[in-house]
Order: C-alpha cells, then structure tokens, then sequence
C-alpha cells in the first residue's frame, strides 16, 4: 500500500525531470528508509542501520542541477566521509559508502563503549556517535579527560587532568613517563591501567546497569538526571517493539520525539502510531503529559 510520503513524491514526480530522477532514486534506497524529506525533494534523510544494529541518520542535500552536482551530505559522526561523486552517481551511491564509513568507525565506539561500560564516567551524561572525548572521575576529586582518536583508536588519546592536590600530579607525571609504554595491540583499558599505574574506578552503580539495556534511539540505558523529565528522571527502557525478530527497547520519551519527526506518525487522543525504526512493524506509543 502506497504511503503519503510515497504518494506526495510521485505526484512530484510527475510534474518535473528533476522530482522524477529523484523519486527513482528513493526508490533504489528503499522507502522504508526514508526518514523525512523537503518539500522540493532536495532535502532527504534516510536512516541507516550499521553492523551492530545500531540506527544513524544522514542528511542529503541535492542541488537542483543533481545529478551533475555532488550532493552535501551530514549525520552525527566524529567525521565525514570524502564522497565520490560523478555524473552517473545516485542516491544509493552515497547510502553505500556511508555504510562503508560506518562500518570503519565500528572500532572507534567500540573504544568508547568499553570506557562507558567499565569506568566512572561523568561527562558527557548522553553521548553522541560524534562525541569523542570521556570524562572520568578517578576518585579524591581528580578527573581525567579522554580524547580517542575517531581515525586511530587504538592509538594512545590525548589526555587532561582537572582537579588540584598531590593525586592529580602524581597521575599526570605518570603519564608522562609511560607514554611509550602505550601499546595499539593490547585493549584500551589495560593500556590505560598500565599508563596511570592504579586501578581503575567502576561506576557505582555498575551491578544496577547490568540488568538494563540500552535505548535504541539515544544508546544510553537511563535518561539523564533532570527535574524536566520529573517522574522519568533517570529511568531505563520502558518500551519494547513487539516484533520478536526484532525486540529493540526504547525510552519511551525518546520514542515519542522519534515519531513526532516522522510525517507518516499518526495521533489519536494520547496514543501516537508509527512505525519501528528498526524493524518498520508498527508501534504504538503514549504521550507522557510532560511531553505535549
């Protein structure tokens, strides 16, 4: 069955060559991709799942002479891909080789998942895929802040120390003097262990998160601590899709923002309707009277 999105762009379609290239392209993406798009087709979003089952955005921009013109493109990751381009490109030309590029920053959060999973991280509380630094609290009121490297994380990151006392600088000296002792084959974690030459400080509330899962939308397994949030402050995942092949959790809050983006959602009193964004099977979700 023909959506209004589908239906909007085919009704373009037919009024020009430009609105028909590109529907036709859309169509080689796949509709169930397609995010959003503006209403003279030269704005697109389409989401894209990476190797690991996670959701990204990217954000296409065509010039109205496309396809002689390179598209610009966008989405929330340390760096940009450089897009090759020519005349006989098309849309999934760029889908493709943004998934390559996903695929090459699979390393990179892989660095930073171990980091939020095994040390006292404070900052930041709810990280994007583009964020690339961590700020960790190493107890006694010194913190260290970690910058990996999007293009080489195995590579030793930059490093700064906050905080003032004897703790700080015996940290900081001992960094400098074991530089070279940083080794790409061995795991981030040990490396850093062997650098500071202490042991690393877990989150305390490490055994409460082992139980909790992620959100498919925002990738953190509570919502942050915010009195605008009131009883959802700090909460984990409360919504699952009912698609066994497919199962993903979600913050409800998170999956309402979601929805609301999209102009296929519909509303009916408090319920919104969509579709999964993993899975496309629909879900149907409440709106919190905080969030209206």
């Amino acid at each position: 069955m023909e959506c209004a999105e589908q239906r909007r762009c085919r009704e373009l379609a037919e009024a020009s060559t430009f609105y028909r290239a590109v529907y036709s392209e859309i169509e080689e993406v796949g509709w169930e991709h397609l995010v959003r798009f503006g209403g003279d087709l030269t704005s697109l979003s389409f989401r894209i799942l990476d190797g690991k089952g996670k959701m990204h955005i990217i954000e296409i921009q065509l010039d109205k002479t496309h396809p002689k013109c390179p598209p610009s493109i966008s989405a929330d990751v340390p760096y940009m891909f450089d897009l090759k381009w020519s005349t006989h490109s098309r849309l999934k030309d760029v889908v493709q080789q943004f998934k390559k590029h996903l695929e090459k920053l699979q390393a990179f959060w892989s660095t930073l998942d171990d980091i939020d999973r095994s040390l006292w991280v404070v900052d930041p509380k709810q990280a994007s895929p583009a964020v690339s630094y961590r700020q960790i609290n190493m107890g006694n009121d010194c913190f260290i802040m970690l910058s990996v490297n999007a293009f080489d994380p195995r590579s030793l990151p930059e490093c700064r120390f906050i905080g003032s006392g004897p703790i700080v600088n015996l940290l900081r000296n001992r960094w400098r003097r074991n530089g070279k002792r940083w080794i790409k084959d061995k795991q981030f974690l040990e490396n850093l262990k062997c650098l500071l030459e202490t042991q690393l400080p877990i989150p305390p509330d490490v055994q409460k998160n082992e139980q909790q899962v992620e959100c498919g939308i925002c990738y953190a397994q509570s919502l942050p601590i915010d009195e605008e949030l009131r009883h959802k402050s700090g909460t984990g995942t409360d919504y699952t899709c009912d698609n066994t092949s497919c199962k993903r959790a979600f913050h409800s809050i998170c999956l309402v923002d979601w929805l609301r983006s999209i102009t296929t959602t519909r509303q009916s009193f408090d319920v919104l309707f969509g579709s999964c964004p993993y899975c496309s099977e629909p879900v149907a979700v409440k709106i919190d009277s905080m969030k209206k």
